[in-house]
């Protein structure tokens, strides 16, 4: 029965959005790929808001339920028939009466399975596409034969782009640079190759006067000017893809560099992604806790890895399965637990995928001792709070299923603000 009512819902809902966008003609930003889809989307955001009535995607709302509710500015309802029927309610008076309606849209598009982006280009058709990057083992692959399935069904979105859009790829993305060669339409190149039209040279993290890790720093170069980014409460290379691909979209509607370089300096981090937060006992928290994936963690370890600490600090890696991996699952997990031992001082496992993680960490020559490994995520933040100490640096990160944000809850220095910095704060999510 629910089921059956899932999909009249979102029959209604979709049949709304696309009453709505016929009648408004809002120009759409799409922004998909396989990494950092939510982090690019809120940087172009912050870019675009700066000239520009805008709407964004909440949190992230990339499915065929998600992208209508964007479309009617409508929250999930979850499991509520009266919020449910308050937003079709809401979808029928922007279609009956005329009302004030967002120029640009800006949608973070997914695919769970084959076919999902398909289905949605057969009516929305946006103004600018940008490609975030793919991986060798995309998230999500568990449901398509192989990546190259996951990366057409994303590339099914570049295919509806209109005649007069623009395509905005990462150039440091293979993948990305094939679907570029690919398309008829305009292209505007970012990365950190000279060869890219906007180029981020000379990134690092900077910290505050106790030496403590407060974001990172880089020049955009374009045209032969360059001009200083800053971002706070953030690291890592999805930070700085993220601010380019927004530069990048700035441009292509006359907002200058210098003007996206302020509007990107009062960026909201978003939430789970490599977000810095403080710890009890004066720790440091990069909560990655939003999801997980093979190019993801190893990213996020990597940037664990550059930064530099006080004497005696440790670098901790607390870090939960990786799910929807298929066949994968057991290799990448292992490959991960090769690089902690490149990187971390101190493993913490969260479930049985995780326990992989320990068989690379140890044949990576990291000290058995120094390796905990745990069933659920609140039990691994209650052990973490005896075993950290001042200046120590934790790196949490984990598939949404795992609930990593439940070992940052334990550990982190102000939890009563939990709902607003971490993320399935939600009680349709403290439930579960």
């Amino acid at each position: 029965m629910k089921s059956i009512l899932k999909n009249i819902i979102s029959k209604i809902i979709k049949y709304e959005a696309i009453l709505i966008i016929k009648k408004y003609k809002p120009k759409i930003i799409a922004v998909t790929g396989s990494v950092g889809k939510t982090s690019t989307k809120d940087a172009v955001f912050a870019v675009m808001s700066s000239e520009y009535f805008v709407r964004k995607s909440e949190k992230s709302y990339n499915s065929d339920i998600g992208i209508p509710l964007t479309i009617l500015g409508c929250p999930n309802a979850w499991f509520n028939p009266i919020l449910w029927l308050r937003n079709i309610i809401i979808g029928l008076e922007l279609i009956v009466f005329k009302s004030e309606y967002p120029e640009w849209l800006i949608l973070e598009v997914g695919a769970d399975r084959p076919g999902d982006i398909k289905e949605i280009t057969k009516w929305l058709r946006p103004q600018i596409v940008v490609l975030t990057s793919f991986a060798k083992v995309p998230v999500h692959i568990e449901f398509f034969k192989n990546r190259e399935q996951v990366i057409r069904e994303k590339q099914y979105l570049v295919d509806a782009l209109k005649h007069d859009g623009t395509l905005i790829v990462n150039g440091n993305d293979e993948d990305s640079m094939k679907i570029k060669e690919s398309s008829k339409n305009i292209s505007f190149v970012y990365g950190t190759d000279k060869l890219a039209d906007l180029i981020a040279t000379e990134a690092v993290n900077y910290y505050d006067q106790d030496k403590k890790i407060e974001g990172l720093t880089f020049k955009v170069e374009y045209e032969g000017n360059i001009v200083p980014i800053v971002i706070k409460g953030s690291l890592g290379a999805k930070s700085i893809y993220s601010s380019l691909a927004a530069i990048a979209v700035g441009l292509t509607q006359k907002i200058n560099i210098v003007k996206s370089a302020e509007a990107l300096l009062g960026l909201e981090v978003s939430k789970g992604r490599m977000r810095i937060i403080n710890g009890i006992k004066g720790t440091t928290i990069i909560d990655d806790s939003y999801n997980s994936s093979p190019v993801a963690l190893a990213s996020a370890l990597y940037s664990l890895k550059h930064i530099k600490t006080k004497r005696n600090a440790r670098k901790f890696a607390i870090l939960g399965d990786m799910m929807e991996l298929g066949k994968h699952s057991s290799d990448e997990h292992y490959k991960a637990g090769k690089i902690v031992a490149e990187v971390c001082d101190v493993l913490y496992t969260v479930g049985i995928r995780s326990r992989k993680i320990v068989g690379g960490a140890l044949d990576g020559l990291m000290d058995e001792k120094n390796i905990f490994q745990f069933d659920d995520s609140v039990t691994a933040g209650k052990a973490l709070q005896d075993m950290i100490k001042k200046n120590d640096i934790m790196l949490i990160k984990g598939s949404q299923s795992t609930r990593m944000e439940k070992t940052i809850l334990e550990v982190m220095l102000e939890p009563e603000r939990a709902e607003e910095l971490l993320v399935r704060q939600e009680e349709e999510w403290k439930i579960k």
